[in-house]
Order: C-alpha cells, then structure tokens, then sequence
C-alpha cells in the first residue's frame, strides 16, 4: 500500500511539472500555468480560434499583453507554443556558433 501511495504521488507530481502547450491546453489548463488570469486566458484562446500559433512569435504578435518578458515567465512555469519553450531573442543569438 504504501509504494502504491508514492507512486501515485510521484505520477501527481509529475504532471504539475509538465508542460502545456498553448494550442492544445483547455481553459482550465490555461489558468493553471502562475501569470495567467482569466482575461489572458480568455485572450489566447480567443486569437486560438483563427488557427494555432505558430511560435511565440506568433503568439505575442496575436495576443495582447504577451510581451518578451511575459513569455519568459510563462515559459519558465511550462507553458510552451508548438512544443518549444520561449528562448529570448538575446539568447538565441549568443547561442549560435
């Protein structure tokens, strides 16, 4: 019983860390990643009816109030647009040989 219970709580665990990506997450989804609200939440699945992003790129270009910073946050607690994590313009240069 008791490796039963640490498993359980192992596979809970691991969902609050896993990520959840833009185009697929429900509302509830949505407001569970820390810096969205319901009016950001509300935002993106509205600009989500006209097709899926693309990259966050296309998500802060179609929702208003996503700016680097944000995405940065939002990223950090899982939040993922087509998969990928946000990766600031700054450093994507500085990581290219």
């Amino acid at each position: 019983m008791k490796r039963l219970w640490i498993l359980c709580t192992l596979l809970i665990g691991a969902q609050c860390f896993a990520a959840v990506d833009v185009n697929l997450a429900s509302e509830a989804e949505l407001d569970g990643i820390k810096g969205l609200g319901p009016s950001s939440t509300a935002r993106i699945l509205k600009a989500r009816e006209s097709g899926p992003f693309k990259d966050w790129s296309d998500l802060m270009r179609r929702v208003k109030g996503i700016k680097p910073s944000l995405a940065a946050k939002l990223s950090e607690a899982g939040l993922t647009v087509a998969d990928a994590p946000y990766i600031a313009p700054d450093a994507q240069k500085s990581a290219k040989p």
